[in-house]
């Protein structure tokens, strides 16, 4: 069986703003035990609340205090940063548009140069920050790899090759031969390398851009917000305080609509994942001569794989609506996947299994902005909230800070998410949907 890492946290008021997971997240499993920012805070009103410590309020809080240094800015997370769910991705931060459909103002090919743009910008922020602060994440610029399993599958990495070719993007084809050579494998039949990525060490990220945050923000950990009211100044309330807000930023996701926003426009999905130990240097060997690297899949509901730096081996996968599912079913299903990528390794353990939950919206698109005076919000990531959360809360705090730039407005012009149906039909339309796109993944699983 998998060690199944820190438990979730006890039941306590608040329970449904937050995710309650199974398992805490294997990457924050690997790094030494933080002490959380616990003890209450004595003032109870600032100028600034940011509902949510993950990538997208981290970005927020810091962008206002920098701007503001005269402000007092308050961070609340309902768990300890490093194990929500900004600790619980694969660390791919990709600079590429994840949603190309997405519209705007503009041909598509002006709207993914302008979302590009907004996620170099980003990246290097965040390298900046990470550079300053010397913040031990494993950054490596190494890019990645999109492989498929199938015709569909290579039809669809085709057809984003098409896309790269309109933006200018490079890449590198790569036939079942040459895949064979550099991940270890003959499962794939074509894929492709870009330079467009840079792994992280996702836990270790988060930690460290919430341990270096502006003098004059303080954290406050493990304290769930269970209510958010009025019209400015605004009251927030958690499980043991009530506190007041000149402005409110609320950056955490999906859950959001516990607290009365986006309940017709965002819905959350939980992935999984799971990581071996640390392998011996003759089966690291047969994964690839490289000592790390990745693959997203053909399929939104393929298998991503991660070659790491430590030595370890990633497989994440499936997709499950609101509820996390049992962690042997999910520990079974992710051996199999792994199994059938590289049937010829002595071993097919995992140390950690865990479960993460990510908002997504019905088109892709963020749901971004001033929803109404002195209250800020973004939502729905999509699966692609380290950069793209830490741009977008980047450029919220600019947004509340009233700083005008083309970047806010390349992000106030992009799509705005669709409307979504009331409960029961959005779980009937939603659980079809991932069982035919399980259907039509087939081998990419």
């Amino acid at each position: 069986m998998p060690n199944q890492v820190t438990p979730s946290l006890p039941p306590r008021p608040g329970r449904g703003t937050f995710p309650a997971y199974q398992a805490g997240a294997g990457w924050n499993a690997l790094l030494p035990a933080r002490v959380p920012h616990t003890h209450p805070p004595s003032v109870r009103s600032y100028d600034v609340i940011v509902i949510g410590a993950g990538f997208t309020g981290l970005a927020a809080a810091r962008r206002i205090a920098e701007l503001r240094p005269e402000a007092t800015v308050l961070v609340i997370d309902a768990t300890t940063v490093g194990n929500g769910s900004a600790g619980r991705n694969s660390g791919f931060l990709i600079n590429l548009p994840h949603n190309t459909g997405m519209g705007g103002h503009g041909s598509p090919v002006e709207v993914a140069r302008k979302q590009i743009r907004l996620y170099d910008i980003g990246l290097k922020w965040l390298h900046e920050l990470v550079t300053t602060h010397g913040i031990d994440c494993g950054w490596n610029p190494v890019g990645k790899y999109h492989a498929a399993a199938t015709p569909d599958g290579e039809k669809r990495l085709r057809d984003t090759l098409a896309q790269y070719r309109e933006w200018g993007v490079s890449y590198r084809e790569l036939s079942r031969d040459a895949l064979q050579s550099e991940i270890g494998t003959r499962y794939y039949g074509y894929g492709y390398h870009s330079d467009n990525n840079v792994f992280v060490q996702p836990a270790a990220l988060v930690r460290g851009l919430a341990d270096s945050l502006p003098a004059n923000v303080r954290l406050w950990e493990n304290e769930p917000v269970v209510s958010l009211d009025g019209t400015g100044p605004y009251t927030v309330t958690t499980a043991t305080a009530r506190l007041r807000a000149g402005q409110v930023i609320v950056a955490n996701n999906g859950f959001a609509r516990k607290l009365g926003l986006a309940r017709d426009r965002v819905f959350t999905i939980y992935t999984y994942a799971a990581m071996t130990p640390v392998l011996p240097a003759d089966e690291l060997a047969r994964l690839g001569p490289a000592s790390e690297w990745g693959v997203i899949p053909a399929n939104r509901l393929g298998t991503t794989l991660r070659k790491t730096l430590g030595g370890r081996f990633v497989v994440r996968s499936a997709y499950s609506y609101e509820k996390e599912r049992p962690l042997a079913e999910v520990s079974a299903m992710l051996r199999d996947a792994y199994q059938r990528r590289y049937p010829h390794l002595a071993s097919h353990r995992f140390e950690y299994v865990w479960g993460g939950v990510t908002a997504l919206t019905r088109n892709g698109a963020l749901y971004f902005g001033e929803i109404r005076k002195d209250l800020f919000a973004s939502l729905g990531c999509n699966g692609a909230g380290v950069l793209k959360g830490s741009m977008f809360g980047k450029l919220l705090g600019e947004m509340a800070c009233g700083l005008k730039s083309p970047e806010l407005t390349d992000a106030l012009g992009f799509e705005r998410p669709t409307w979504l149906p009331p409960e029961p039909i959005r779980r009937m339309a939603i659980v079809s949907a991932i069982q035919y796109q399980k259907h039509r993944a087939g081998l990419e699983r």
